[in-house]
This record gives C-alpha cells, sequence and structure tokens, in this order.
C-alpha cells in the first residue's frame, strides 16, 4: 500500500483471483483500522500546503500522467490479470487515465463575479473540500480510479483510494509508481475487502466520498456519510435500454449493439442491457444480433485475439448464469450461448436472449455480463414506457435513420444521458456523466464533476 508517501504491509493478506483460470496469482494487503488511520492522516496533514499552489498542483499531474505512460504494458497485464478484459483494452484503459490526469493537469476553475457595481463586488469561489474517501469497483480499476484522482487532486483535496478487492493490484502498483510524482499524504492507496470500504465512509477525517459500486452499496455509503453529512458522489450502475425504431439500418445498428452490449464482457454500467426492436422487424433483428454474438471469441484476455475475456469474480459468474437459467425457465429462447462454457475460469457464452418477460430479473435488474434480452414492441410509446419503468436512470439510446425523430424518442427516456445512434460513446473528461433514479447521486467530468469536489464559497466586499 501508499500512504504518507510510503510503501506499507499489512500482516494480513487476501487472494487475488485470475478471473480466466479462477485460481489465485497473487496476494494484496488487508488494511487494518490503524493503518486506514495513518492514510486518513497523512491525507489531512497534507492539505493545507497542496491547497495552496495550483500550479504546483498541474505538475504533479502532468508528471503522473507521464509516470503512467512509462508503464503502460506492466498496467495493463495486471489489469487482464486480474480484472479478465483483453489486454489491448486493457491498455486503452492505462492510457485513459494518463489522459484524464493530463486534460485536468489544463482544466481551470474560474471564479465568477456575479455582481458588480459601486456599492459592492459579489464574486463566487470554488474551494476543495479536504480529504476525499475514494472507493473504486472492479470493471475498470484505473480508468475509474483517475475518474476521482484527477478532480480531487486539481481542485486541492487529498485523497485515500480503496480499490475493489477483486482487483487490488493495478492499483496498489499505480500508487507505487506515482509516489514520486505527489507529496507524501497527497495521493494514498490502501486495499482491503468491503469492511474497509465501509471504515472508509464512516471515518471523521474525509469531507467527501466518491464511490463508483453497486445500488446496494451505493446505499450504505450514503447512510455512513449522512451521519457525518459528509458529501458524496454516487455513480451506481444501470438497466440500460435500447430502442430501435421502424427504420433504423439493421446491419449498422445491429453491429452497433453488440460492441456496446457485449464490450468488456458486459460489465459496464452504461452498457445495453436491454434492446427494444418493433414486431415487424424483430425477427431479422434477432437473426442479425446472434451472429454478432457467436462471432466473439471468449478467451483468456492475455491470449492474441480474444475478443470477450471472463467474468471477473465467480460471484457474478454464477449470478449471470443463474439469471440465463431464471429466464430461459419462464419461456424465453437462447437464440445463441445460454450456457457457461465448459473451461476453467468464470465464462458465459455471449447469449442473445428472446421471449423473456418484463418481469424477469435478467430485464428488470442489471445483469452485468454477456446477455442480452432482445424485446419486441408495437408502437413507440409502449417502448418508452416500458423502458422508463425501472428503478435505474444512467443512460439509453434510440437508433433510426431519422434522427430528428429518434431525438425526440430519446428526450422522452429517463435517463441522465441518452444517446441518439450511438451507445456508450467514449465518454471524455469534458462531459458529465450522472445517473437519475437509483444510479446515482451527483456527476462525474466536466465543470460539473469538478465542481462536486468543491465547496461554494461566495466573497462580497463593499
Amino acid at each position: 500500500m501508499t500512504i504518507g508517501g510510503r510503501a506499507v504491509t499489512a500482516d494480513t493478506v487476501f487472494d487475488v483471483v485470475n478471473p480466466a483460470t479462477g485460481k489465485p496469482f497473487a496476494s494484496a494487503p488487508e488494511c487494518p483500522p490503524e493503518r486506514l488511520n495513518e492514510a486518513m492522516e497523512a491525507a489531512r496533514d497534507a492539505f493545507p500546503e497542496w491547497r495552496s499552489d495550483a500550479e504546483a498542483r498541474r505538475a504533479c499531474l502532468r508528471r503522473a500522467a507521464s509516470v503512467l505512460q512509462e508503464h503502460v504494458s506492466e498496467l495493463a497485464g495486471l489489469i487482464t490479470a486480474e480484472q479478465g478484459k483483453p489486454v489491448t483494452e486493457a491498455a486503452h484503459e492505462v492510457f485513459a487515465m494518463a489522459i484524464w490526469l493530463e486534460h485536468h493537469a489544463d482544466t481551470e476553475i474560474p471564479a465568477e463575479v456575479i455582481h458588480r457595481d459601486g456599492d459592492a463586488r459579489v464574486e463566487v469561489l470554488r474551494r476543495p473540500i479536504g480529504v476525499v474517501a475514494a472507493i473504486t469497483p472492479w470493471n475498470f480499476p484505473l480508468a475509474l480510479a483517475s475518474w476521482k484522482i484527477a478532480p480531487a487532486l486539481l481542485t486541492g483535496n487529498t485523497l485515500v483510494l480503496k480499490p475493489s478487492p477483486h482487483t487490488p493490484m493495478a492499483t496498489l502498483r499505480m500508487g507505487e509508481l506515482l509516489r514520486g510524482s505527489f507529496p507524501p499524504g497527497v495521493l494514498n492507496v490502501v486495499s482491503g475487502g468491503d469492511g474497509l470500504g465501509a471504515a472508509m465512509a464512516s471515518h471523521p477525517i474525509p469531507r467527501k466520498i466518491s464511490l463508483t459500486g453497486s445500488v446496494a452499496t451505493g446505499k450504505r455509503v450514503a447512510a455512513a456519510a449522512g451521519a457525518d453529512l459528509k458529501r458524496v458522489t454516487l455513480e451506481l450502475g444501470g438497466n440500460d435500454a435500447s430502442i430501435v425504431l421502424d427504420d433504423a439500418d439493421l446491419a449498422t445498428v445491429a453491429d452497433a449493439v453488440i460492441e456496446n452490449a457485449f464490450v468488456n464482457c458486459g460489465q459496464v454500467c452504461t452498457a445495453i442491457k436491454r434492446l427494444y426492436v418493433p414486431e415487424h422487424r424483430y425477427d431479422a433483428f434477432v437473426v442479425a444480433l446472434a451472429e454478432g454474438a457467436e462471432a466473439l471469441r471468449a478467451g483468456d484476455g492475455a491470449e492474441a485475439g480474444t475478443t470477450l475475456g471472463p467474468l471477473t469474480t465467480r460471484e457474478q459468474f454464477e449470478r449471470v448464469r443463474g439469471l440465463v437459467e431464471d429466464a430461459l425457465g419462464r419461456g424465453a429462447r437462447a437464440v445463441t450461448g445460454g450456457r457457461a462454457l465448459d473451461r476453467e475460469g468464470y465464462f458465459h457464452a455471449p447469449t442473445i436472449l428472446t421471449g423473456a418477460p418484463d418481469d424477469a430479473p435478467v430485464v428488470a435488474e442489471e445483469q452485468f455480463g454477456p446477455v442480452l434480452p432482445v424485446l419486441s414492441y408495437r408502437d413507440v410509446d409502449e417502448a418508452v414506457a416500458r423502458a422508463n419503468d425501472t428503478t435505474f436512470g444512467l443512460t439509453a439510446s434510440v437508433w433510426g435513420a431519422d434522427a430528428d425523430r429518434a431525438e425526440r424518442v430519446a428526450l422522452r427516456l429517463e435517463a441522465g444521458t441518452t444517446y441518439v445512434n450511438t451507445h456508450f460513446a467514449m465518454v471524455g473528461p469534458q462531459e458529465p456523466l450522472g445517473g437519475i433514479k437509483w444510479s446515482g447521486v451527483g456527476a462525474e467530468h466536466g465543470r460539473w464533476g469538478l465542481e462536486g469536489f468543491t465547496d461554494l464559497h461566495v466573497l462580497h466586499r463593499a
């Protein structure tokens, strides 16, 4: 671990499993309470000086981005070993982290003068909150860490970061590599199980919690943070709907849907998880989607040619398998896939389901796996109503040849982001991402994400 700029071990360790084999390949330290206190205190002690020099902060972020770019291959290998994605995708993730740091190094946080006359001048400023506790999930260990590190540090906060216990190795190594990029205590990296995350959320030192994770975890973190009135940003996933209109081009849309439903083995909170297709075009779309799913090559992410890695955890593997079996028991049909692969590791065949009822968990819940239920509809009003009938609201999309018509439908969907003729377009550091309903609180990226790491301060001068 990295605490106060130092390498810190722990008396207890836990296994980290390679999902392609289902076997441990490394061990990580289990951070005890006293070490967590050290990390929080180091972040608190580093805060006054760190907040005082914006140009020094920018220089540190640029230096950190350069270090990451020098270690892409090493970090990508660790991501693939612990998370499962193809190594080329893992390398893109490392590059994305460097891009996020560089972008924020060049981002200004302007003051805003809202009133000026002969009697008074009123200026709105943004000030750092203090120590931020950041908790990241296992689907994009470094990319999602950068979504917290870059804006938190740019705005003058210090950070204690905890990765998922399923994927701690790349994050711990990142902490090691960046020890020389930041002053001691500015970026601390600890590892451990769910109990450590709960301890961070209830710890008295941090003034903000930034979490990407499940709804259940988000509710627990919000409750713990609320007891101390900590600020929170919660990105909690979604059950993202996609509506195909009757004038959509079959080949183009089918290819895009496969890409955006099965990327990272479907383990993306913004991936397509429910597809609504007009009745009279349903059969043709199902055939095209099945062909696309069958073309995916499942395998170890470290092997050349793999396009679909394993599910990351045994728990997620069992959940996806259970959702598919439940749907089949309710009368759904697996046009392709529909089963776990007969090999070691946590592999499930890419699956296209037809005939699943709306109340089946595979439709009503977030699957987070290589499974896509395809649902037919009679008219657009029905499709919109069914797409909105969920407690989630992260992203959604609409596909059609008439883009203006598709946009009008998209604006009726209840989601933080609605796409037209695309889905899961690469989120840039300037474009906000945030969910409604149970998909989250607050936003990440852009001016809106930056402001989430600050307190508003009004300077009124007479």
